[in-house]
């Protein structure tokens, strides 16, 4: 499985995807690793995530090279995009990203995360919409698996985010891009 870099702003849900990356890989017995990364700001300072799943142990929890890259901002995307390994790949969360990628070795994706929670009420679930792209594409797990982990995840208190996380991954992992 890949070495994935998550990176954005804090406020983003980076260290959630990238939990929810882990939790999957740790529900099929895998190797996992998830180191988070963030400025002293946090809401709204730059935060990326480290996520390995492997059959194999893992070396080093931290991803410099990764496979792929998930950018949901230009600072992250224009600090890690020379980072990816060639013929990686690199999930662009082109409602606030408006760069073309100029790399010809990797593949680059565009995916409106933003804008799609946005227009369908769920304004802070980009991140979940981003995965459901991401799981479709890489074909990492199965849906079903990874909305087993979106559902695990929800505290008890708060059922109806199960719900929104749902519908967000629904939306992403059907999105055409």
């Amino acid at each position: 499985m890949p070495a994935i870099l998550l990176a954005g702003f804090g406020g983003q849900g980076i260290l959630f995807a990238g939990k929810q990356l882990v939790t999957a890989g740790m529900n099929l017995n895998k190797q996992v690793s998830w180191l988070p990364s963030y400025g002293p700001e946090m809401r709204g300072g730059t935060c990326n995530c480290s996520v390995n799943i492997d059959d194999e142990p893992i070396g080093s929890p931290l991803v410099t090279n990764p496979d792929v890259l998930l950018a949901f901002n230009k600072p992250s995307y224009d600090k890690f995009i020379n980072k990816v390994k060639p013929g990686g790949f690199v999930f662009i969360d082109s409602s606030l990203i408006n760069e073309k990628c100029g790399r010809t070795d990797i593949t680059a994706l565009y995916i409106p995360a933003t804008e799609i929670a946005d227009k369908n009420g769920f304004a802070k679930l980009a991140n979940v919409v981003m995965l459901g792209a991401v799981i479709r594409i890489l074909n990492l797990f199965t849906k079903e698996q990874f909305i087993d982990c979106l559902v695990q995840s929800t505290p008890k208190s708060k059922p109806e985010l199960a719900e929104l996380n749902k519908k967000a991954f629904e939306i992403g992992y059907n999105y055409n891009i």
